[in-house]
């Protein structure tokens, strides 16, 4: 009896395997990896933030609306609880994806708009925060096309024969992933017109 069980335990794991249950694990466990470092970079981003926003602040006369959208952006965007749970859930993904979206657009309208103010093209804080922020969003880029792609290989598994199989009796089910729309817009890091502003 024994070796019965031990032998249906060893079909039952040779079947498991065959139809992608390890792929499962694998490819989910990717999946995290990766959304973690998604988050990751996004938060670098807040972070810097309230730093740009102090030393913007500090140039006489600089449009305070422009300030105002990246503060109200910024939480917004922060004020959405990341959890890993998110990729799962199609409605609050839109929403933190539409949320780091408007971050994105105020923070372009931001380093845009600075370069209207020649001492802030002079000042070495604002100078060096930039280049970060820069780096960041392409950090950000980096880390979102590595989730696509993890996404993209759990999703396959999930909708595959016959290891759709497996996912129904599991539970795995697909995972969010950012729109190719908002993809074209986000990956792109923030414009900054390096010409010289004009005289007032």
């Amino acid at each position: 009896m024994r070796k019965f069980l031990t032998l249906l335990m060893i079909l039952a794991t040779v079947s498991l395997s065959g139809c992608g249950y390890n792929t499962f694990q694998s490819t989910d466990e990717q999946v995290k990896a990766d959304w973690a470092e998604v988050l990751n970079q996004y938060q670098r981003r807040a972070d810097l933030i309230p730093n740009l926003v102090n030393t913007v602040k500090g140039e006489a006369g600089f449009e305070q609306d422009t300030l105002t959208k990246v503060v109200e952006a910024r939480a917004k965007a922060t004020g959405i609880q990341a959890t890993p749970e998110l990729v799962n859930n199609p409605e609050a993904f839109k929403k933190f994806q539409a949320a780091q979206g408007e971050l994105t657009g105020a923070l372009s309208r931001l380093l845009m708009v600075s370069e209207n103010y020649p001492a802030l093209k002079s000042n070495q804080s604002f100078q060096e925060l930039r280049a970060q922020l820069e780096g960041t969003e392409n950090r950000i880029t980096v880390a979102r096309n590595r989730y696509i792609k993890s996404v993209r290989e759990y999703n396959v598994a999930v909708r595959s024969f016959p290891s759709n199989l497996t996912a129904m009796v599991f539970g795995y089910k697909p995972k969010e992933t950012f729109t190719v729309e908002n993809e074209k817009e986000i990956s792109k890091p923030p414009v900054v017109n390096f010409e010289k502003a004009p005289a007032k």
